[in-house]
C-alpha cells in the first residue's frame, strides 16, 4: 500500500491546524497592550488544550499506528494553548484567574488520569480504544462550538462575526484529517474530522448566502453581547476561540476552531 497521499494529507492538516492555533495571537495582542483580558472568555483555550493533549498521546506510536503526524500538530497546539491560559492568567481579574486557573488544573488532572489509565492498565486495542474515545469526544466537541456563530449568522444575517478565511480554514483542515484518518483506516480521526469538514462547510455555504447582508445595528449589538466582547461591533477585533470569530477552534488537528483537529 503506498503510504504517500497519507502523509501528504497529514501535512496538509499540519500546515491547516496550525493557522487556526495562531490565529488567536490577534487577540492576545490586544490583551497584552491593554494589559486586561477585557470580557474573553478563557474557558475555550483550556479546553483546546484538553483536546491537544489527548489528541497528542492518542497519535504516539504505542497507542496507535502511523499517526505521528497527528501528534507532532496537537503537540504543538498543546504548547500554544498553554501559553494562551498563562496569558490569560496573568491578566484576568481575580475571580477569572481563580476560575480558569481551576479549570487548568482540572484539565491536567484529566489528562494525566486519562494517560496514566492507558499506559499501565490498558493494553494494544484496547488502549486505542480507549485513548481514541476520549479524543474523538472532545474533538467533536470543539469542531460543535462555532454552531453558536451560526446560529447568529442567520439570526442577524450577517456574517460580520464569521470571517471568510478562518471558515475556509476550518473546513481545509478538518477535510485533509478526514482523508488522512479515511486513508489511515482510523475510525478515531475520520469521525470528528468529518464532523468539521460538515460544520466548515456550513460556515462557508452561510458566508456566500450573507456575506451582502449588513444587518440591523440592534442585531449587532445582541451580536456583541453574545460573543463576549466589551468592543462595539464596527470596531472589530472581536474574539471567541474556536467558535469562528478572530481564533477559530482546532479544532484541532486540530481547535477549535476550534477549532482542534484531532
Amino acid at each position: 500500500m503506498n503510504n504517500t497521499p497519507h502523509f501528504v494529507f497529514g501535512i496538509l492538516g499540519n500546515a491547516f491546524a496550525l493557522f487556526l492555533f495562531l490565529a488567536p495571537t490577534i487577540t492576545f495582542k490586544r490583551i497584552i497592550k491593554n494589559r486586561t483580558t477585557e470580557e474573553f472568555s478563557g474557558v475555550p483555550y483550556v479546553m483546546t488544550l484538553l483536546n491537544c493533549l489527548l489528541s497528542a498521546w492518542y497519535g504516539l506510536p504505542f497507542v496507535s499506528k502511523d499517526n505521528l503526524l497527528v501528534t507532532t500538530i496537537n503537540g504543538t497546539g498543546a504548547a500554544i494553548e498553554i501559553v494562551y491560559v498563562l496569558l490569560f492568567l496573568v491578566f484576568a481579574p481575580k475571580k477569572v484567574k481563580a476560575k480558569i486557573g481551576g479549570l487548568f488544573a482540572a484539565v491536567l488532572s484529566v489528562f494525566a488520569v486519562i494517560a496514566l489509565v492507558s499506559l499501565f492498565a490498558l493494553h494494544g486495542n484496547t488502549r486505542k480504544l480507549f485513548c481514541g474515545t476520549a479524543a474523538t469526544v472532545f474533538s467533536i466537541i470543539m469542531y460543535a462550538s462555532p454552531l453558536s456563530i451560526m446560529r447568529l449568522v442567520i439570526k442577524t444575517k450577517s456574517v460580520e462575526f464569521m470571517p471568510f478565511f478562518l471558515s475556509l480554514f476550518v473546513f481545509l483542515c478538518g477535510t485533509s484529517w478526514f482523508v488522512f484518518g479515511l486513508l489511515g483506516g482510523d475510525p478515531f480521526i475520520a469521525i470528528p474530522n468529518g464532523f468539521g469538514c460538515g460544520l466548515g462547510l456550513m460556515q462557508l455555504i452561510l458566508y456566500f448566502i450573507y456575506r451582502n447582508h449588513k444587518g440591523s445595528n440592534i442585531a449587532e449589538k445582541e451580536s456583541a453581547m453574545e460573543m463576549g466582547s466589551q468592543k462595539k461591533p464596527k470596531q472589530g477585533g472581536n474574539h471567541t476561540h474556536g467558535n469562528g470569530n478572530d481564533d477559530p477552534g482546532a479544532g484541532g488537528p486540530p481547535t477549535a476552531i476550534n477549532e482542534s483537529p484531532v
